[in-house]
This record gives structure tokens, C-alpha cells and sequence, in this order.
């Protein structure tokens, strides 16, 4: 089997960088590699395996020769972009939320749904940051007892709205400590020493496009039913990275908190921290920039029949995006799908 070329869309970005850096931790095989972002960036040195490499501009031509794309860019970016590419005989795996609610196009976990990639007709789609870390705990626990309710809410990390949010978590903290006032650009409210229950817009129903990314894109990759109940809250909290999720799921067969721990201890990509006599369990800070979604405060929900609540923390710009997206391609790869 030939080695795949393979491109970078968006490298200069805070997840292009983190995608950048897990190719070479997991030490992906490829032939030729392309560093691609846009305009604003072409022509500009990145450093890559110990070789300083010219970034090209994102045009249709690009993407020539190239067989899968890991691409982090905006939706308006992918929209454009994406067909180009799969026209010149790409796989296109993209970040951004323009194809992920699009019937056909593979919506996938790796280690969750990759049977879902033989479907792919040159788009592959990366779900959201808080979907992501949600399914490896969810897939075991639903293959052995059937998911029949869910209810999360989410706390998740100012990474998740870019480098302007992170730079205006830090900015805002040094003001409120110094007694100054701030103005706040990058989020409605001040994020310093505070929590915003809003993330996106909010939509007809009162939940926010965020909340209803979680909803449908849970049913999506789990080939739910479209009317099993699922309900989301989501939180911007004053961390600079790793999103936290409190989650209570019901499910149709018996299920205890004994046989829920033994599943997610033997999880793909889960690890368990749940010690409760010792204080023992996953927090953001613990999360970052490791690989693994981390469990823990897991028992038997007292309020639903058949119920576990559990704690769920993972580093967001990690499994949330760039590994997923690198673990895609491995696996791409690996089926030989390109």
C-alpha cells in the first residue's frame, strides 16, 4: 500500500498546531506533506520535524496531488474549500461544523463509529469539542444497556472560542485583580472570575446552537433514534483548556454502578480516576494536553430508573479536535478509504 500525501488546512491555527504536533507523536506515515492556511499567512516558515517548511495559500490548486486533508478552518472556509479538494480526488476531513448534520456525510469518533467512514463520498465530518469526549465514555455504556435518556451539561474551557478568548480570560483576570474595569470583546460577559451560561446563539427553542450541537450530533453518531430525549446545557467556565461534563444518562436494560465502572475502565480512549475516600477524580487542569477522556464520580442516579450519573473531563483541543481529526486520518488510513 502507497503512502497517502497529505495536507494541513490551517496550520497556523491554535488546533492546526495541536494536529501538527500528534502527527508526530504518533508518528502518522505519509508521503509528502503541505502546510496550507490563508492568504494572510502564505508565504511565512513553519517548522515541522526539525525542517522549516513554506506555508501555502488555501486555493482549490493546493490541494493537487494531495489524498486526505486535516483541515481547521471555519465553516465558511470548509464550504468553500472542501468540494474543491474532493474534486481533485481528496478526502477532506473538516473541523468546522458546515457538513456535520449533512445527510451522508460520516459524522465520526475514532473508536466509535469508523464503520460510518465506508460511507464517506470525499468529506468526513469532526464532531463538537463537547460530543467528542461525551461519545468514548457513552458507546460502551449504550452498546450494553441502551441509551433511553440524556442529560449533560457542559463546562467547557475559553480554548474552545479561539486565541482571541484565551488572550481576554487572561486579560480580564489581571484587571479584575488589579481593580480596573474591562471591556469584554470576545464573550457577552466578563469571563474573569465568572461563568457565562451561554456558548453561540440561541436558537427558537431557547437552547443555544452549541447545546443543539450536542443533541444531534449524539443521535448522529450513535444511529439514535431522532425523538430519544437528550437535553444540554452548556457553560463557559474561566479555564484555559480541558471541557468538563456532568452527565446523567438513562438507559432501557438494568445497568449499576459496578458493571458501569467495569465498562468504562475497559473503554477505548477512557481512563477512570474515581476514588472517592482519597478526593480522587478528573479535573480540566489534570486533562490537559493528554489524551485520554477521563471518568470519575460515577454512581447510581437517585431521580431516573436504570440511570448513572457521571464526571467526564477531557482536553478539548485535543480529543475535542486534533487527535480525533489525526485519528480519522490514521484510520483513513489504515481502511485504506483514500
Amino acid at each position: 500500500m502507497s503512502l497517502p500525501n497529505i495536507a494541513v488546512l490551517g496550520a497556523t491555527g491554535v488546533v492546526g498546531r495541536e494536529i501538527l504536533s500528534i502527527l508526530i507523536e504518533n508518528d502518522v506515515k505519509y508521503d509528502k506533506i503541505k502546510f496550507l492556511a490563508s492568504k494572510k499567512s502564505a508565504g511565512k516558515k513553519i517548522e515541522f520535524k526539525g525542517e522549516e517548511h513554506t506555508i501555502i495559500e488555501a486555493t482549490p490548486e493546493a490541494f493537487e496531488g494531495v489524498n486526505i486533508v486535516l483541515a481547521s478552518a471555519g465553516g465558511s472556509t470548509s464550504l468553500a474549500l472542501a468540494p474543491e479538494a474532493v474534486k481533485r480526488g481528496c478526502v477532506y476531513i473538516d473541523n468546522s461544523s458546515a457538513f456535520r448534520m449533512v445527510e451522508g456525510t460520516p459524522l465520526v469518533i475514532a473508536g466509535v463509529n469508523d464503520e460510518d467512514l465506508r460511507m464517506h463520498k470525499g468529506i468526513v465530518a469532526n464532531p463538537n469539542c463537547s460530543t467528542s469526549q461525551l461519545m468514548l465514555a457513552l458507546k460502551p455504556l449504550h452498546d450494553y444497556a441502551g441509551i433511553k435518556r440524556l442529560i449533560v451539561s457542559t463546562y467547557q474551557a475559553v480554548s474552545g472560542a479561539g486565541l482571541a478568548a484565551i488572550n481576554e480570560l487572561t486579560e480580564n483576570t489581571k484587571a479584575s485583580l488589579a481593580g480596573q474595569k474591562f471591556e469584554n470583546k470576545a464573550f457577552k460577559h466578563e469571563i474573569g472570575f465568572n461563568v457565562i451560561p451561554q456558548i453561540d446563539v440561541f436558537t427558537e427553542n431557547g437552547y443555544t446552537k452549541e447545546e443543539m450541537k450536542v443533541t444531534n450530533e449524539t443521535r448522529k453518531i450513535l444511529h439514535l433514534s431522532k425523538d430519544t430525549p437528550i437535553s444540554c446545557t452548556a457553560v463557559r467556565v474561566p479555564v484555559y483548556r480541558g471541557h468538563s461534563e456532568a452527565v446523567t444518562v438513562e438507559f432501557e436494560r438494568p445497568i449499576d454502578e459496578a458493571k458501569a465502572r467495569e465498562i468504562l475502565e475497559n473503554a477505548y480512549g477512557v481512563e477512570v480516576i474515581d476514588d472517592k475516600e482519597n478526593y480522587q477524580y478528573p479535573t480540566p487542569l489534570y486533562a490537559a494536553s493528554k489524551d485520554p477522556v477521563y471518568v470519575g464520580r460515577i454512581r447510581k442516579n437517585i431521580a431516573f430508573d436504570n440511570a448513572i450519573d457521571f464526571w467526564c473531563v477531557a482536553d478539548n483541543l485535543r480529543i475535542g479536535a486534533a487527535l480525533n481529526t489525526v485519528r480519522i486520518a490514521e484510520k483513513i488510513i489504515e481502511m485504506q478509504l483514500y
